[in-house]
């Protein structure tokens, strides 16, 4: 199965707090650094209208979620609600 992308930077605290909750769940994901990546900063710039609005989660369902709170993040990821 495909894993969950996330893209962002080493100094985002939103970033930060996205892995945490991965890491609270138990869920891999890929990790893409825009300042390390030319492909993923595009990526990035592509989905967000030209800003580079970290993170930008991209799901195996083609679904992104970008800069989402900690509640949005975790019902997409158990899927309550």
């Amino acid at each position: 199965m495909e894993q969950i992308k996330m893209y962002g930077t080493r100094w985002c605290p939103d970033c930060l707090r996205a892995k945490q909750i991965f890491s609270k769940h138990n869920i891999a994901f890929t990790w893409h650094d825009i300042e390390q990546d030319e492909e993923a900063c595009a990526y990035v710039e592509k989905v967000n209208g030209g800003f580079k609005s970290v993170p930008t989660i991209l799901f195996p369902d083609g679904s992104v979620l970008v800069e989402p709170s900690n509640a949005v993040l975790e019902e997409k990821l158990t899927g309550a609600k």
